[in-house]
């Protein structure tokens, strides 16, 4: 059959278009010029991720590294979340890797003298196969590339700028320009290579097909000249592509999975604790050298696709914080500083002749070029701790950490914060709270109800570690009275510190003041592990996180539960019986430290589903995309004197649903949604509650009539 004859020749119809003898060898030197332009690229590239920063060990631990490299550098599964941008990206990356391992195995099958182990694979129906899925995966690419320049130059969506500026580089449009040119010659040039032989097998091929039905007229000699001015047009443009990867935002190709790979292996939202405060000079991060290595290379991972700034409450409130603005305002910085550091490091290595580099410290006596210069202080000030950024960045930079660094930079180093943070820490301070309420009234709101404190009676099997809001703050308080309720209720065994607990610090580190927080942390920890304590129960996702990640640091392992967690537990146990129906239309809000910290989803929305006669609704945004009360990161005292308030903002999602009450399981969103009930005089119409309140209204034990009427500040 000439079909079957066909397909026995297969690809060797090109043939008639090249001469090896004279092709190969100009072909093989520029692609060796490309390729030493492009390692050159990276070499200088790497160069100046090394000139600068202090050391870290980012390669430990290598099979989750490459776990993390393989889901989300390669499977892409962080950049799928949002899926137009995911799929968007997806079309041209997965496209653009299978036409380049294609193309690599086209040409190596073709130019060879002497097929590998005498099989060639470009026959029959493997080369329909493969020419028809080539011509999809080309598609693919030539689909994305027109999305992406919709979405950039059209339909510019906020994230793509900053305050309703757009960020558009020339070197965008040079990209997106340069890998569509390269699908759309390689498809002029197989169009012209069908035209030419009209193998009818090709019908496979079925882009090159179609264009070539319209090149009729066109005599075979015009058409074979075409085809080779088309086929270096191509060349060429794919081996400039490779060249110009690292000098443009190509690079992200290589560093973004580098920083998937390099990502931090630490619980998330943990801090690195300052260790030297006796012998170092200033602390946190006031300069480029004081961050690590690591933390620089985040900025030149960031695509700038703007996911941080999307959910950044700070941001959508109209504050002038971006966590894409901050990381590449330090990029900008990097950029400027790095000539600099290179030659000096090279001059260091120079004159000492050293084995190991050392990495260059800041000049002596340098002014501080991070807070206050490269990041506006009203920009490092707005931020909540959120972690909205982190947890949906699609190329795993870790934006919080920074701010915290510089943050303590200008409380340690320099004792330039807000006046109202100064009256916070020295309640802190001085009586272990917040508020500045006398610490011995800290067990006061337990008197009535015959519960232990550890001092008389240590062999309980969990300690309620209260916590500032819910031994002082009356709303707290009463969350506190609930919850205990509830254990008693439920036989669980438990006992309070009272007057010996203290502040968990929380507030103090986020908010710069490391020092503050480690000596509260290690007051806690040795009256603690005095008593031998074992397992804690929190009602604040602050604590929660503070007590089960960060006091580890000091000696203080504890087994941490919130009290969702618990409450949840008990009612599958069927330790929990409910009594009395809670009628009502109510949301859940999901804190930030409970959810996007710690993955602490459906414990409260199992308990509000076991509550009979509730009816319940999610707003718009919730679960790890949920909108921060903006108490987190220290605002809880501070005041917003740009933008929104964020409570009002998350108010007014929980109105949008119309709902009847806001369920919470933080005291800071209690007091935070309940503000903004009352800002929004919606006081008649609907209620904050925590969930431990409504567990204990529904067991029919106390009827919950939380007071608008709140402590904040």
């Amino acid at each position: 059959m000439e079909h079957a004859k066909a397909l026995a020749v297969g690809n060797e119809g090109r043939e008639v278009f090249w001469n090896a003898q004279y092709f190969e060898p100009v072909l093989f030197l520029l692609t060796a010029v490309a390729m030493v332009i492009f390692v050159y690229g990276i070499y200088r590239r790497w160069q100046m991720w090394r000139a600068l920063g202090k050391p870290e060990i980012r390669w430990d631990n290598i099979s989750e590294r490459i776990k993390s490299l393989i889901w989300n550098g390669f499977l892409q599964v962080k950049t799928w979340k949002d899926p137009f941008p995911g799929i968007m990206h997806g079309l041209i990356f997965f496209g653009f890797f299978v036409l380049i391992f294609g193309a690599a195995f086209d040409a190596g099958e073709f130019h060879i003298t002497e097929p590998l182990f005498n099989w060639s694979f470009l026959r029959g129906d493997f080369y329909l196969g493969f020419s028809f899925l080539m011509e999809v995966f080309g598609l693919c690419v030539l689909l994305g590339v027109v999305l992406a320049l919709l979405r950039r130059y059209v339909f510019r969506p906020e994230r793509l700028g900053y305050k309703g500026t757009p960020d558009n580089t020339p070197d965008d449009a040079i990209v997106l320009i340069l890998i569509g040119a390269i699908i759309v010659t390689g498809f002029i040039i197989e169009a012209l290579r069908i035209y030419v032989t009209n193998p009818s097998w090709e019908k496979w091929s079925f882009v090159g097909w179609w264009l070539a039905r319209g090149l009729t007229g066109i005599d075979y000699g015009t058409a074979k000249i075409l085809h080779k001015i088309s086929w270096w047009l191509h060349a060429l443009l794919a081996l400039g592509f490779i060249a110009y990867i690292p000098y443009s935002r190509l690079l992200h190709m290589i560093t973004t999975p580098a920083n998937h790979f390099m990502l931090s292996l630490k619980p998330a939202g943990s801090l690195e604790p300052i260790r030297d405060f006796e012998t170092a000079v200033s602390f946190g991060a006031g300069n480029l050298e004081d961050f690590t290595w690591k933390q620089i290379f985040d900025s030149d991972a960031c695509t700038r696709c703007g996911r941080c700034q999307d959910g950044c409450p700070a941001y959508l409130s109209g504050k002038p914080l971006s966590p894409k603005k901050v990381i590449q305002d330090i990029k900008t910085h990097w950029l400027a500083r790095v000539p600099e550091a290179i030659k000096a490091k090279a001059l260091a290595k120079a004159k000492t002749d050293a084995e190991n580099e050392a990495v260059p410290a800041a000049p002596e006596g340098a002014l501080p070029e991070l807070p206050g210069k490269v990041v506006d202080l009203h920009e490092l000030w707005a931020c909540t701790n959120c972690m909205y950024c982190m947890e949906h960045c699609s190329a795993s930079i870790e934006h919080v950490p920074k701010i915290v660094n510089m943050r303590q930079y200008k409380v340690l180093t320099e004792a330039d914060f807000a006046p109202e943070l100064q009256l916070t820490y020295r309640n802190m301070e001085n009586n272990s709270n917040p508020w500045g309420i006398g610490a011995h009234l800290r067990g006061d709101w337990a008197k009535d109800l015959g519960i232990k404190t550890l001092a008389e009676d240590p062999n309980v099997e969990y300690l309620f570690y209260v916590g500032c809001s819910g031994s002082f703050d009356d709303r707290g308080k009463k969350v506190s009275v609930a919850f205990a309720k509830i254990l008693q209720a439920a036989g669980v065994s438990f006992g309070i510190l009272g007057n010996e607990e203290g502040c968990c610090g929380d507030s103090a580190m986020r908010g710069g003041n490391e020092y503050l927080f480690q000596a509260l942390a290690q007051t806690n920890i040795a009256v603690m592990n005095g008593y031998n304590v074992k397992k804690i129960i929190t009602t604040c996702p602050h604590g929660y996180n503070a007590l089960k990640k960060d006091y580890p640091n000091f000696d203080g392992k504890y087994e941490v539960y919130h009290h969702t967690e618990i409450i949840a537990d008990l009612i599958a146990k069927g330790k929990i019986k409910f009594q009395k129906p809670v009628e009502g239309l109510f949301t859940y809000h999901d804190s930030c430290f409970l959810g996007r910290y710690n993955e602490i989803y459906s414990q409260p929305r199992n308990i509000l589903a076991a509550i009979p006669g509730m009816k319940f609704v999610e707003m718009e945004r919730n679960l790890d995309k949920s909108f921060c009360c903006g108490a987190g990161g220290a605002r809880m005292w501070m005041e917003e004197d740009t933008g929104e308030r964020i409570n009002d903002m998350r108010t007014d999602q929980a109105m949008a649903v119309k709902a009847d009450a806001v369920a919470v399981a933080c005291p800071f969103c209690l007091t935070m949604i309940s503000d903004g009930i009352k800002d929004r005089q919606m006081t008649e119409k609907m209620v904050s509650w925590d969930i431990a309140e409504i567990v204990l209204k529904a067991m029919g034990m106390e009827e919950a009539k939380p007071s608008v009427d709140v402590c904040t500040t």
